[in-house]
């Protein structure tokens, strides 16, 4: 009766602690950043498995130690060792065959979660455009995904962001129209950078001299913030840029407006660069000097720039 008893309440055990491991799992979705893409939907769903699992292992050895004191204390004065337990071939089979299925299982989520980023688009999730490395392609799925809708160009330098537009246009701000796949084509000019958007959850280093592709599915409007993960030098932690979200109609309306205006671009390493030392010894470190503030100019702006340059010359 007793043993009984004794399996019941560890099985009752087993099912409380799969609930709380449960809440625990729905809890980490808070603990991210909001979501922004659909791909970080994905991403934060395997987290959350990744954190059930662990708080259910972890819960789970402790409950085992409280059992343990419990139910298996040594009598006041009991100094004798207690029963060995090497060479039972049962416990050795369960503490490899546990680990294993459960590396196993683990293994399996992670690649379930790459399928279904496949199905929202993802065909082609890195491309290297050089002549020594094939292109990376994600398993083709049954639905071929609709080809991205825009193509935006992301330059980055000691120590700035710029971003091209399929209609030429310039900007310090990166634009990207919700619910519509956008193709972002990652260029270096120095040293290596990384591209990273906490609420898109992907996170691509650029290397100088290769053009590097990455697509974005965004689904929530709003301002988010741009910046460069990977130490690039002394200003790195200055490298940020606004990310717009917007709707579709907003998004070919700023299209429209910045392609008339003139807009001077505003870069924090210069300014920081230029102010005077603040104490009063010099480390003589060499620094890269940043590049002063560009103008940037619509694709209409720049063609009445270049009539009226022509125009003087004649």
């Amino acid at each position: 009766m007793w043993r009984f008893l004794e399996y019941l309440l560890i099985a009752g055990y087993i099912v409380v602690l799969l609930v709380v491991s449960h809440w625990i799992g729905d809890q980490a979705y808070s603990w991210m950043p909001v979501e922004a893409t659909a791909e970080a939907q994905k991403v934060d769903r395997l987290f959350s498995f990744l954190t059930a699992i662990g708080a259910f292992i972890i819960l789970g050895l402790l409950g085992m130690m409280v059992y343990s004191v419990l139910f298996f204390r040594a009598p006041k004065n009991d100094y004798s060792e207690g029963h060995p337990s090497r060479g039972d071939l049962r416990l050795e089979f369960l503490w490899t065959a546990t680990p294993t299925l459960l590396v196993l299982w683990l293994a399996f989520q992670g690649f379930n979660i790459y399928q279904q980023l496949d199905i929202l688009g993802l065909q082609q999730i890195v491309h290297l455009h050089t002549p020594l490395e094939e292109p990376v392609y994600a398993a083709l799925s049954a639905d071929q995904p609709k080809p991205a809708a825009e193509t935006i160009d992301v330059f980055v330098k000691q120590w700035d962001w710029s971003f091209r537009y399929p209609n030429n246009i310039t900007s310090n701000e990166l634009h990207l129209p919700v619910n519509l796949r956008t193709r972002l084509n990652l260029h270096a000019k120095d040293v290596l950078h990384s591209f990273y958007v906490p609420e898109f959850r992907l996170q691509q280093y650029i290397v100088p001299g290769r053009d590097i592709d990455i697509v974005v599915t965004p689904t929530r409007i709003g301002e988010y913030q741009l910046k460069d993960a990977l130490f690039s030098g002394t200003y790195f932690a200055l490298m940020t840029a606004k990310v717009q979200i917007e709707s579709p109609e907003q998004y070919n309306q700023w299209l429209t407006t910045a392609e008339n205006q003139t807009i001077a671009a505003e870069n924090q390493a210069v300014a920081e660069y230029n102010q005077p030392p603040k104490t009063l010894f010099k480390s003589n470190w060499y620094t890269v000097a940043p590049e002063q503030p560009a103008t940037l100019q619509g694709a209409a702006q720049r063609a009445n720039v270049q009539k009226r340059k022509v125009k003087n010359d004649t």
